[in-house]
């Protein structure tokens, strides 16, 4: 709460935060045995603005906030405890925040309010029916074809900003302003500093759910996280997405769609942290003037995976180099897990337009890179494609359960401000629509059509079948069992 200065409102992150305040505050008052009117003299302000802020509906400014809590002698911290003073106070909480979710509005049901006389066990009903209705309307909304559907749309937004987002970029300007970063890569003790700015510790856990990367108790304000590698998802880029979650002020997921956007959002302001826009676009402005543009060296210069380091590079590469580029992230099968464009490149697509899930050509680079004699090396192509030819440089980036390529490419215009460009391994594609790599040669066909019976292998990635639920994969029962156990702590 290091914000609270001046006249300013204090910096309720979460709607949640301004319904507990307001709770805790009649609580406290009713346990004083003050009337509104009473309280209202003593700070100087009418009933109606206590009750606005009683009812979740203003947020406090400073100086008020301190005479509540001397009219009430309690320490400021005590009013502005995230839990609920009562479970009866909880119940409140959780119905006021239910009934400002369109589905429940949608409803068309007047609003409910909640008096004294109204027993505990009625509002358990209400929530509960709530709950089953929020669960029931969640199992229609993560199918594959919404899911590609989703891909899809998020993809042309990125392209029509040419995935640059101002708004997340200032809020990472102002985190990392506020914990005093000047450059260079970012420490240990910066993102701690940068977790303490935000209100919350973190705990480091071995019983964490499997279905889970981090858990962030909103109540407790602790973020528990597992301490492994996961590819690019090491605990200090996890803590980071999380942080992302709150400093752009992200809700419950209302879909598959809206939790796309949000994992997207946070996944931007993680990278736009751990490789600031301040530091790094004069670094890519001097390498490309030097024509020596290199992921690797964004890589080694700030400390963060090769993946992070190419996707970050398509954040900043239009709006401050002047280039278009494209980006994709593909197992050894070529089956497409993530990508961007917006330099013509033509991804194979289903009808829905989606690409995730598609397999590329065996010609790009991205398929190349598993065949070369030394894999895990920066591996340069220029790639020949019906709309034109691709600089490309791919990476391996080894994981704990699969290995996945990460490929950015240019076109060929674009090859002289990059390291590699005097490579002389090429190829020549005909896709996504000819059949440089989808049959095989006309000898073999003619030898082994009608001999061959193979056994096709399980395939399972991003966009099959997808779980139910607001966080798709997540098991609630888990999370909640989790925090559970550990809110006792």
């Amino acid at each position: 709460m290091a914000s609270l200065v001046g006249e300013e409102p204090l910096s309720l992150t979460q709607e949640l935060d301004l319904i507990a305040f307001g709770q805790r505050l009649r609580h406290i008052r009713k346990q004083r045995g003050l009337t509104l009117s009473d309280l209202g003299e003593r700070v100087g302000r009418a009933p109606s603005q206590l009750s606005l802020l009683e009812n979740g509906k203003r947020e406090p400014k400073l100086s008020l906030l301190k005479s509540l809590a001397a009219a009430l002698n309690v320490p400021v911290e005590d009013l502005l405890r995230r839990q609920a003073p009562s479970r009866r106070a909880q119940l409140e909480m959780a119905l006021e925040e239910a009934q400002r979710d369109p589905l429940y509005a949608g409803l068309g049901l007047a609003r409910l309010k909640v008096s004294a006389r109204v027993p505990n066990d009625v509002l358990e009903h209400i929530l509960g029916l709530y709950g089953e209705l929020r669960s029931r309307q969640a199992k229609g909304t993560a199918t594959p074809e919404e899911a590609r559907a989703a891909n899809a749309e998020l993809r042309g937004t990125q392209r029509e900003r040419g995935n640059y987002f101002e708004e997340i970029e200032k809020a990472a300007a102002e985190a990392l302003s506020a914990v005093g970063y000047r450059t260079g890569a970012l420490s240990q003790s910066t993102v701690q500093a940068l977790v303490t700015h935000f209100g919350y510790t973190v705990r480091t856990v071995q019983d964490l759910p499997r279905t889970v990367r981090s858990i962030t108790d909103l109540r407790n304000r602790r973020i528990y996280v597992k301490h492994e590698q996961l590819g690019m998802h090491t605990p200090r880029t996890i803590l980071l997405q999380t942080l992302g979650h709150l400093a752009l002020g992200h809700h419950k997921p209302r879909d598959f769609a809206d939790f796309l956007r949000q994992r997207t959002e946070a996944n931007y302001f993680a990278a736009a942290v751990l490789v600031p826009e301040a530091t790094a676009v004069p670094y890519l402005l001097e390498a490309k003037q030097d024509r020596a543009l290199s992921v690797e060296d964004l890589r080694d210069v700030f400390a963060v995976s090769y993946e992070m380091a190419a996707h970050r590079f398509t954040n900043l590469a239009t709006h401050f180099l002047g280039l278009v580029c494209h980006f994709v992230r593909n197992d050894a099968g070529g089956i497409i897990y993530k990508a961007y464009e917006n330099d013509g490149i033509v991804f194979p697509a289903d009808e829905q337009g989606a690409i995730e899930g598609q397999r590329m050509c065996l010609q790009w680079s991205g398929r190349q890179v598993f065949r070369s004699s030394d894999r895990f090396s920066v591996f340069y192509q220029y790639s020949d494609s019906p709309t034109g030819t691709y600089f490309c440089v791919a990476h391996v980036d080894p994981s704990r359960e699969r290995d996945f390529a990460v490929t950015l490419g240019v076109p060929y215009r674009e090859s002289r401000w990059f390291r590699g460009r005097e490579t002389t391994h090429r190829t020549r594609s005909g896709c996504p629509t000819g059949d440089c790599c989808r049959r095989p040669p006309a000898e073999l066909t003619q030898r082994w059509e009608g001999y061959a019976w193979p056994s096709a292998r399980g395939n399972s990635h991003v966009l099959a079948a997808l779980p139910p639920g607001s966080f798709p994969g997540v098991d609630e029962a888990d999370v909640y069992g989790f925090l559970e156990r550990h809110a006792k702590e």
